[in-house]
């Protein structure tokens, strides 16, 4: 195969950061090449300055032997470099074959659209990527996964040969993901040649050929999938060896102090009701496939959600839970699935975010703020959470997603909850990133705070979970401890199945 793709001696910086330096990066023809690193590894900048979106200050980028240089996206749409974004670009009230051609549809001799002319060419480019979508209705009604291969479709449809596909199975169930690694190998075949972005190790050792590895802004290695491991990896990933991601569990013992319990809880009428109680010093799983109805229990449980029938004690106290605000004053916590859109304000300090749902504990000389008292308390969360910022001013948008999502825990603890929700808590951030998590998480337990973990990783259920509640079609079927927690009891009654 030949290298259709040359990044040679790439740097870029901005003010105060030198983002990349003398990055070198081969991509051959008809190869899924892995693109590895922690969150602020460069690996955004490195794409935004292959798609055109950023101009590199040093080096060049070669496609089939030739020099370009991109002032645009077009202008790698022209080279044949498509990027699919984790935020899709298309228009959601226009069907699929609307998006695939908008800007450049195709005309009859009196100028009126070819519709049906469009038509056709998008059926025919779906058979061949083998895809099954209903091209009439408008792609806010198709799935995650339909819409990713509509994305997938328009970049294929403008001649592209070289694809770059940022965390594209980050909202995808197991199924669809696996659907889209068929895709991937379909074009694989027809010679487009993709780069892969993914801070999941299993799926790089899926689906790829080799692995470039970037670390502050430097490549540090390139390996061949076949010849590498996970191990060394992540090793070159963040410069050390992680001897484990997941802290120890502590040692077996009988939960005594039930800090939430939640009897009864149906969303809608003809529900069969949920039940379950939480312990001081433990963390939960809530474990099932994608659509089980874990997270929707426990947004039902602190009001967030509208639900049919509920009862709830706290500390052994009944509790009414309307909304969010009573869960708060009642010390719960959630950290949702989408921190940037429903977890944090991202164009807020750190400080801002840690504090904005408690100003009212700085409260001085009437309505006027203590933002001295402000900055203290929030000095104090920043080093409990161990927020790695230059300082409480800095911005949220700017920060990486594993300190995004500790900015969120640090926000819960500065309101004294002891009760913590945590939803996906490390969907999509690094290997590194991901053992931090870890191991605040069972600090905080250490500490007498109970936490709910929902999380679709199999993984980090088994090995961070003290019990498991498991979830099938909105109901809690089993209840695993101890030695049963493993992935294979999981799945078994997540899915009603035999092993």
């Amino acid at each position: 195969m030949h290298t259709i793709l040359k990044l040679d001696n790439i740097s870029k910086s901005f003010p105060g950061v030198k983002a990349l330096s003398g990055i070198d990066l081969s991509v051959r023809e008809g190869e899924i090449h892995a693109l590895l690193g922690e969150n602020g590894a460069g690996k955004s900048t490195l794409m935004k300055i292959l798609s055109g979106i950023y101009r590199p200050d040093a080096g060049q980028i070669i496609v089939n032997g030739i020099a370009q240089d991109f002032h645009s996206y077009n202008d790698a749409i022209d080279a044949g470099i498509a990027i699919i974004f984790q935020e899709f670009s298309l228009i959601p009230y226009l069907n699929a074959v609307e998006n695939i051609f908008l800007g450049r549809e195709l005309t009859n001799a009196c100028g009126l659209l070819a519709k049906a002319r469009m038509r056709k060419q998008a059926e025919q480019l779906f058979d061949q990527l083998g895809i099954d979508i209903d091209l009439s209705v408008e792609v806010c009604q198709l799935s995650v996964a339909q819409q990713q291969f509509v994305e997938i479709g328009k970049a294929l449809s403008l001649n592209a040969r070289i694809l770059i596909l940022d965390e594209p199975t980050a909202t995808l169930t197991p199924v669809e993901a696996e659907q889209l690694f068929g895709i991937m190998r379909e074009l694989k075949l027809q010679g487009v040649a993709m780069i892969f972005i993914s801070h999941h190790m299993e799926e790089i050792f899926a689906i790829c050929d080799r692995i470039t590895v970037l670390r502050d802004g430097v490549q540090v290695g390139v390996a061949e999938t076949a010849s590498s491991s996970i191990d060394a990896l992540v090793e070159m990933m963040v410069g050390r060896k992680l001897a484990s991601s997941f802290p120890a569990k502590p040692a077996s013992v009988e939960w005594a102090r039930i800090v939430l319990e939640a009897t009864d809880v149906r969303i809608h009428k003809g529900d069969t009701g949920n039940s379950f109680a939480l312990h001081e010093g433990e963390i939960l799983g809530f474990a099932g496939l994608v659509g089980s109805g874990r997270t929707e229990l426990a947004r039902a449980v602190i009001g967030a959600d509208p639900v049919f029938h509920k009862q709830v004690r706290v500390h052994g106290v009944a509790v009414t839970l309307n909304d969010p605000a009573d869960a708060l004053a009642s010390g719960i916590g959630l950290l949702p699935e989408s921190r940037k859109t429903e977890g944090l304000i991202m164009d807020f300090s750190i400080r801002e975010n840690i504090s904005v749902n408690n100003l009212g504990k700085y409260r001085h000389r009437g309505f006027l703020i203590d933002r001295s008292a402000e900055r203290q308390a929030t000095d104090v969360m920043i080093g409990k959470v161990n927020i790695k910022a230059p300082g409480a001013h800095t911005r949220m948008s700017t920060l990486s997603g594993g300190n995004q999502q500790k900015a969120v825990i640090a926000r819960w603890l500065n309101h004294h909850c002891k009760i913590l929700i945590f939803d996906e808590p490390t969907r999509g951030i690094d290997v590194g990133a991901k053992a931090e998590i870890y191991k605040l998480m069972r600090a905080l337990t250490g500490q007498g705070y109970a936490i709910i973990m929902i999380s679709s990783e199999l993984p980090e259920i088994v090995g961070m979970c003290d019990r498991v509640a498991v979830f099938r079609q909105g109901a809690i079927v089993q209840m695993l401890t101890a030695d049963s927690i493993t992935s294979t009891e999981v799945m078994r009654h997540a899915t009603a199945g035999k092993t």
